[in-house]
């Protein structure tokens, strides 16, 4: 993408909002849907934005939304690559809404706000709606607003919208509260709907690439009905107001930045390889600026290990991201003649890299989802079996690579993040492993990484960054040659 520097140097007087919550379950995803679906019922162009690292809710955000959304985490991305991607990907829009992750302090850690909602609204200057669950409270939810106004004064909380009233005269009680000790505007009332929820499993949204038609249908008209339950003129007006980030210098020091400038102007030389990229129902787990990087180098083509038969002769690396490959593990194993094809090209050399459910796809088999005894066989690439286990690993990742690699030349570490109910066990004494983790559980005692030969499966989740985007891609174009 293509960015002229006097655009930049401009950049930009869009306003944005940040949806934040008191903690997870309190409506962030519904209530983003509402205020992206009214933004855009008035002719507002939105770029949607998903803090930290996950998966599913940006493809909800895709449902409504024109452009795809964003995730934006600095631990995975470092300031630089989280300012980068929030000016390239909204410089052209009217508004931006970032949903938040967890409570709107929860980060890293319980030290600081490192990684959390405030910190990034802190970083791009944007102002916070705050959302509180009134479920089993009327004045109570006054002293928690109130205790997340004082925790970091410097954090701009502009308004409130409250959240599963039960009724007017329990929205009065909270109104009563708000105004006497605290006197935010209330920005939303959302009476509860039991109707509004959506279907979630272990590891919590079913993606939206999952859902049928009726279920698609369902977001677009809760996202109506929620629309309406908001004062998006105030809203609008608000962030106006107090969006800062063109004050801040921020754009100045991309300016300033040779390697961020480059990032931002340079036009690629495309290579001609191929390379496939897992996309379905059990796997869809990818951050939208690495596709978005990798289709800048080279030519992506998405395929289904559940549906597809072959792989086209002219693919020289495969992607496998995360995902859910026990939920359907009966047709990956039905579709034996695709797994024995990937089996042969990795015995071939063939650059892969794989990821959570893609590194469960690559062992032996997968059981224990539903039927603890029954064995899903799988690629089998890897001496090693996957198991479900109903224990949650969940976390920020560190590893230090421990050993030369193609995929990693001039890339010392890699961060990430785990989330899986699964466990793998390796088989084999000589199976080797890339990272020894500083931080996370990985697949065993702190390592993580399986790699043989030209591929590379590992638990942690990674955000590609441009280094190993350019590297994978060179071992495809050497693989295409050999």
């Amino acid at each position: 993408m293509r960015i002229d520097t006097k655009i930049l140097s401009n950049f930009p007087k869009i306003p944005g909002v940040v949806i934040a919550g008191t903690s997870s379950g309190v409506g962030k995803t519904t209530i983003s849907l509402g205020i992206i679906y009214g933004l855009l019922s008035r002719g507002y162009t939105v770029q949607p934005f998903k803090i930290g690292p996950d998966y599913i809710d940006p493809s909800y955000h895709n449902v409504i939304s024109k452009r795809k959304s964003r995730n934006l985490d600095i631990w995975l991305m470092d300031k630089q690559g989280l300012i980068e991607s929030y000016i390239k990907n909204s410089i052209d829009t009217d508004f931006t809404v970032l949903e938040g992750v967890m409570g709107l302090y929860d980060g890293l850690n319980g030290k600081n706000n490192f990684a959390s909602t405030a910190h990034i609204s802190k970083i791009l200057g944007l102002p916070i709606i705050l959302i509180i669950d009134a479920k089993k409270a009327a004045r109570s939810l006054a002293a928690v607003i109130l205790g997340f106004l004082k925790f970091e004064p410097k954090i701009r909380i502009i308004g409130i919208i409250i959240n599963n009233l039960s009724s007017a005269r329990h929205l009065k009680y909270i109104k009563e509260a708000i105004n006497t000790k605290i006197k935010l505007p209330i920005l939303g009332s959302i009476f509860r709907n039991p109707y509004s929820s959506y279907v979630e499993r272990h590891l919590g949204l079913i993606p939206s690439l999952e859902l049928d038609r009726y279920n698609k249908q369902k977001i677009i008209n809760d996202a109506r009905k929620i629309s309406g339950d908001l004062n998006l003129d105030e809203i609008i007006q608000l962030a106006q107001m107090h969006s800062q980030f063109a004050k801040s210098n921020l754009s100045n020091n991309i300016l300033q930045n040779k390697e961020l400038r480059k990032n931002f102007t340079s036009s690629q030389t495309k290579s001609k390889v191929k390379i496939l990229v897992a996309l379905d129902k059990s796997f869809n787990f990818y951050y939208q600026d690495t596709l978005d990087d990798l289709a800048g180098q080279t030519s992506i083509q998405f395929f289904s290990p559940i549906d597809d038969k072959e792989i086209p002769h002219d693919c020289s690396g495969i992607i496998l991201g995360g995902g859910f490959p026990e939920v359907i593990a009966d047709k990956l194993e039905e579709n034996a003649h695709l797994r024995k094809k990937i089996f042969n090209l990795m015995e071939d050399g063939m650059p892969v890299h794989a990821e959570c459910g893609g590194l469960m796809y690559l062992t032996k088999s997968i059981s224990g989802f539903r039927d603890s005894k029954k064995k899903y066989r799988m690629v089998g690439f890897f001496d090693a079996e996957t198991k479900m286990t109903g224990k949650l690993t969940l976390g920020y990742t560190e590893g230090l690579i421990s050993q030369q690699h193609p995929f990693f030349k001039g890339v010392k570490n890699v961060k990430g993040h785990e989330f899986h109910y699964s466990h793998v066990t390796v088989n084999s004494n000589d199976s080797k492993m890339l990272y020894d983790l500083k931080r996370g559980n990985g697949i065993n005692d702190g390592k993580d990484g399986l790699y043989e030969k030209n591929c590379l499966a590992s638990y942690m989740h990674s955000f590609i960054s441009r280094k190993r985007s350019e590297n994978f891609v060179k071992c495809c174009i050497k693989y295409s040659k050999s």
